[in-house]
């Protein structure tokens, strides 16, 4: 059987955090920059949601364990101080109503600008191994 190998997604995890986030609900991880969006089992199984051909591949039990530890890993080192210091910082700031607004519209251009297909993000056509 052939799975799919998610070693480049777990090197994202560690050198790109910002690219990745929780969905409203925590249930879903998301990758912003390709849209795919996984979902962790508490005993250790992934699932993955694309528009594209890479969520037709299982992936290897050991590999979704490495992969589960990186989440967790993203989740106490990026995420977490990632919320906590903006909830922090709203107890001290009161910003004004266009101060908002073009922080909200700085932030949708942020997510809209990593949204966009890049050279090397699949193209939704399948891809065969030789072999």
């Amino acid at each position: 059987m052939t799975y799919l190998d998610v070693g480049p997604m777990m090197v994202a995890l560690r050198t790109a955090p910002e690219q990745f986030e929780l969905s409203k609900s925590g249930a879903w991880l998301r990758h912003i920059p390709s849209r795919h969006s996984f979902r962790f089992e508490p005993d250790g199984r992934v699932e993955i949601r694309a528009r594209c051909d890479c969520s037709l591949l299982a992936i290897r039990r050991g590999q979704e364990q490495e992969l589960t530890a990186c989440f967790e890993q993203w989740q106490v080192d990026y995420w977490r101080p990632l919320r906590i210091n903006k909830e922090f910082a709203s107890h001290f700031s009161a910003q004004s109503p266009v101060r908002r607004m073009l922080l909200n519209l700085t932030g949708k251009l942020y997510y809209w600008l990593l949204r966009q297909p890049s050279a090397r993000h699949c193209s939704g056509t399948a891809m065969s191994a030789a072999g």
